[in-house]
C-alpha cells in the first residue's frame, strides 16, 4: 500500500489498519529527517573544516541545493502528516486508547504521498555523497575531504532501515555498497589507499547494511502483527455492536407490539366503561396508563430510534435537541445545512446515539447555558460536533465517572471506533467542552 511502509496484501486492510501503517510510516519519515539533518551537518562541517583543494564553490552549491531539498521534503511531510491534524488539546480519551484504537483521533484521510516517495530521497542522499566524494577526490592529488565524505555513506543504511519494506532497504543498501566501493576505487590513487583498506571498509559497510535489512524485517513483522491484532479487535467490536443493535431492535419491537399495545387497549377499555366506574378511580387509572404509555414509547425510541428512517438524522437530532431544551433549561442550536434531509447512511444510528449521549451529559454535568450541534457530510465522511459553554471536562473526571460504572461515553466511543471512525473530547474556547465524531459512511437510501 505504501512505498515506504509495509504491504498489506496479506491482511484484510480496513481504515484502522491503514491508519496504523500510515502512522508508522510517518514515524519512520520523521526519524529519517532527523538522521538526514545530522548528515547535512556532517557534510557542511567536512567542507568547512577540511575544505577541498579545488572545486569548493561547486561543493557548496551542491550542499545548498541539498539543504533546500531537505527543507522542502520536511515541509511536505509535516504538511501531510497525520500528526498535524491532531487537536491541539489532548483528548481525555487518550488514557483509554490502549483499549480501543491508539490512532482514533488521527485524521484518516491524510496524504500518503511523502511516504510513498520517501525511498527516492535515499537515492538523492546517495547521489549527493557520491558526487561530492568524486568531485573532491578526483580534482586533487591528495584529498582528505573525499576520504571523510566517503564515510558519510555509512549513514545511508541507517536511513534505509527507517523504511518498513525490506526489499527497498536491501536495494538501497546494495546501491550504497556499490557506490562506496566505486568511489573508494576512483579516489584510491589520490588518497594512496591500499586495496586491503578499501575491501575491509566495504565489508564493514556491508555488515552494517545486513543489520539494517534485518532490523527493517523485524520492524515490519512487528507492525504487521500489531495491525493484524487491531484488525481482529475491530472486527470483534463490530460484531458485538451489530449484535447489540439487533437485540435492541428486537426488544423495541417486542415492547411496541406487546406491552405498549396492551396498555393502549386497557385505556380504551376504561374509556368504554364510562360512568360505571368511580370518576376519581377512572381518572387515576387513565393517568397511570398515560404515563406508562409515555414511558414505553420513550423506551422504544431509546432502544431503536425508528424515527431515523422516516425523518432522517438531522431532524431526529433536532427532536432530541428540543427535548433537551425542554427538560434541561438550556438553548440548543442545530446547524445541519451540510446534511441533506433525504440522506440515509450506515452511520445514522451511531451518530444519533452519540449525539443523544453527549446532550444528556451536557444536561447532567456541564451546567451549560448554550449548546451548539453541527452535523455535516463530505466525501462519505460524517462529522458531528457538540459544543457547550459549561464548566468543561477533564480526563480525571471521565476516569472517575467510569470508575463509578458510568460508561456511556466509552460505549459510544467503542461504537464509533468499531465503525472505523474517531471520537474525541476536549476543552472548548474559552470554556466548556467540544466533542467531535468523525465517521465514514455508506449511503443506504438517497431519496
Amino acid at each position: 500500500m505504501f512505498g515506504s511502509g509495509p504491504s498489506t496484501d496479506d491482511l484484510h486492510a480496513g481504515p484502522e489498519l491503514e491508519q496504523i501503517l500510515r502512522e508508522h510510516a510517518y514515524r519512520g519519515a520523521y526519524l529519517q529527517l532527523g538522521v538526514r539533518g545530522v548528515l547535512v551537518v556532517f557534510i557542511a562541517s567536512t567542507l568547512i573544516v577540511v575544505p577541498p583543494a579545488h572545486g569548493s564553490g561547486w561543493c557548496f552549491l551542491i550542499l545548498g541545493l541539498y539543504v533546500s531539498w531537505c527543507v522542502g521534503l520536511a515541509l511536505w511531510i509535516g504538511h501531510t502528516s497525520p500528526f498535524a491534524s491532531l487537536n491541539r488539546h489532548t483528548s481525555p480519551f487518550a488514557s483509554l486508547n490502549r483499549h480501543t484504537s491508539p490512532f482514533a483521533s488521527l485524521n484518516r484521510h491524510t496524504g500518503a504521498g511523502p511516504v510513498n516517495a520517501l525511498w527516492l530521497g535515499l537515492l538523492v542522499d546517495l547521489a549527493v555523497l557520491a558526487t561530492l566524494t568524486l568531485l573532491t577526490g578526483l580534482t586533487a592529488q591528495e584529498s582528505w575531504t573525499a576520504d571523510i565524505l566517503c564515510n558519510g555513506l555509512f549513514v545511508i543504511p541507517v536511513l534505509a532501515c527507517t523504511q518498513l519494506r525490506t526489499d527497498i532497504c536491501a536495494a538501497i543498501v546494495a546501491a550504497t555498497i556499490a557506490v562506496f566501493f566505486a568511489a573508494s576505487w576512483a579516489t584510491m590513487a589520490s588518497n594512496e589507499e591500499p586495496w586491503a583498506s578499501i575491501l575491509l571498509s566495504t565489508t564493514a559497510l556491508a555488515a552494517l547494511g545486513v543489520g539494517a535489512v534485518g532490523l527493517t524485517r523485524i520492524q515490519r513483522s512487528r507492525v504487521l502483527t500489531i495491525a493484524e491484532l487491531v484488525g481482529h479487535r475491530t472486527s470483534l467490536l463490530a460484531e458485538l455492536m451489530s449484535l447489540e443493535q439487533r437485540q435492541r431492535r428486537a426488544l423495541s419491537e417486542q415492547l411496541h407490539d406487546g406491552a405498549l399495545q396492551y396498555v393502549l387497549v386497557a385505556r380504551m377499555d376504561i374509556d368504554e366503561l364510562g360512568t360505571s366506574v368511580d370518576p376519581l378511580v377512572r381518572q387515576r387509572a387513565l393517568q397511570a396508563l398515560s404515563e406508562a404509555t409515555t414511558l414505553l414509547r420513550s423506551s422504544v425510541a431509546e432502544l431503536h430510534p425508528t424515527v431515523l428512517g422516516h425523518v432522517g438524522l438531522a431532524r431526529a437530532i433536532g427532536d432530541v435537541a428540543r427535548s433537551v431544551e425542554g427538560r434541561g433549561g438550556l438553548a440548543v442550536a442545530v446547524e445541519a445545512s451540510r446534511w441533506r434531509d433525504d440522506l440515509r447512511t450506515s452511520a445514522d444510528d451511531i451518530l444519533f446515539g452519540a449525539a443523544r449521549e453527549l446532550l444528556n451529559n451536557v444536561v447532567k454535568h456541564a451546567a451549560a447555558a448554550n449548546v451548539r450541534i453541527e452535523l455535516s457530510a463530505s466525501d462519505r465522511i460524517a462529522v458531528l460536533t457538540v459544543t457547550d459553554d459549561g464548566r468543561g471536562i477533564s480526563s480525571d473526571k471521565i476516569a472517575a465517572s467510569q470508575g463509578r460504572g458510568h460508561i456511556g461515553l466509552l460505549s459510544h466511543q467503542l461504537r464509533v471506533v468499531a465503525a472505523g471512525g474517531s471520537f474525541s473530547i476536549g476543552p472548548g474556547e474559552p470554556t466548556g467542552t467540544v466533542a467531535r465524531v468523525e465517521l465514514p459512511f455508506e449511503i443506504v437510501d438517497d431519496r
